[in-house]
């Protein structure tokens, strides 16, 4: 088996939920649950050590995936959402994420030798991470507020526009190129991560913002949980000049398990075979190399390939690739090593 660290879940806002219909987020996390795809037992089997845990607030006007008679679907950006409102739910699952910690359910690490000291105790190392920055106001006061309590990760944006910048939409087949990128805030925004040290994940971002992160970080560039446009035309995949400009500043992108950046018709269809996800690595390596590939399943956010099923059956990709000829070096690197090593350099150690 090899150990996984995966550069995205949504395992916090699962626990939210929880919490919100009257349960214990970390009794729900330490003793397993049959919902969802993450929690401790479940990451044990499959040897799912760690990974970015992201704290992200959901837009209560998202519309339906809904394919036309060709397969072809395009849902309208949400709203932007009410900036206090989305700092209310942001501080509930930051502090699920501290009590989770406090109670030595998950370690909640802010170095990479924190990481590395959790995964030897056998306990989930978990990253804190913003997927949609609006909790944050343009002063960026939130931001050091949130770095303080352990933040090390954050997305400007969802798939929906924030006062840093646009997002793409879930769309088959489109490509990212949908208007206009970063505002002055979102060069404000990616200027001050870069200072104290917090990853800026471009996973729902539009190209034009992509290609203005490019020239504003000092940093490797990240997509979380991204695949190939070419083999599946998503808006949220990437192209191959997005991938080039990944590997010539030896970044990462985290394959996501999510059926429909998968699957060459973009349907979300649990019925995908593992050879699909094999097929996207194989096309990554070959374009980006194999030092800037890692995994980011979306756990516990989108639909994932039936074969796999939840945290547990992560072996089943393991396996998938080192039967493709992977060997255990380069699979070590896909599976955590690339990841460390993006978190190490962004957070200046």
């Amino acid at each position: 088996m090899q150990a996984v660290f995966d550069g995205h879940n949504d395992v916090l806002h699962r626990l939210w939920s929880h919490a919100r219909d009257g349960g214990d987020p970390v009794r729900q996390f330490v003793e397993g649950t049959a919902e969802g795809h993450l929690d401790a037992p479940r990451a044990r089997a499959g040897a799912v050590v760690g990974g970015l845990s992201a704290i992200y607030v959901s837009s209560p006007d998202m519309q339906p995936r809904i394919p036309d008679e060709n397969g072809h679907y395009r849902i309208p950006l949400p709203r932007p959402l009410d900036r206090h409102a989305a700092l209310d739910t942001a501080m509930e699952m930051a502090a699920i994420a501290h009590r989770l910690d406090r109670a030595g359910a998950w370690a909640l690490c802010r170095s990479t030798g924190e990481i590395r000291a959790a995964i030897r105790k056998g306990v989930f190392a978990a990253v804190l991470h913003i997927e949609g920055a609006e909790a944050i106001g343009a002063d960026l006061a939130a931001l050091e507020v949130f770095h303080a309590a352990g933040l090390r990760s954050l997305g400007p944006v969802w798939s929906r526009h924030t006062l840093f910048g646009h997002g793409v939409p879930f769309a088959y087949p489109a490509d990212p190129d949908i208007g206009p990128g970063l505002t002055a805030a979102g060069f404000d925004l990616v200027r001050t991560c870069n200072r104290l040290g917090i990853v800026v994940d471009l996973a729902h971002i539009n190209e034009k913002g992509f290609w203005d992160v490019a020239r504003t970080s000092d940093r490797p560039l990240v997509h979380s949980h991204s695949n190939v446009h070419a083999l599946t035309p998503v808006a949220r995949n990437l192209t191959d000049r997005q991938l080039d400009a990944i590997r010539e500043s030896r970044g990462i992108v985290g394959l996501n398990f999510a059926t429909t950046m998968l699957r060459s018709d973009g349907q979300e269809n649990a019925a995908t075979p593992v050879s699909d996800m094999v097929r996207h690595v194989d096309r990554l390596v070959e374009r980006v190399g194999i030092d800037c590939v890692g995994l980011g399943s979306d756990f516990d956010g989108a639909t994932i390939p039936e074969a796999i099923g939840d945290a547990a059956g992560t072996q089943v990709l393991v396996a998938a690739l080192a039967d493709a000829g992977y060997g255990s070096d380069d699979l070590a690197r896909i599976c955590r090593e690339n990841w460390l090593r993006i978190l190490a350099d962004a957070w200046h150690e």
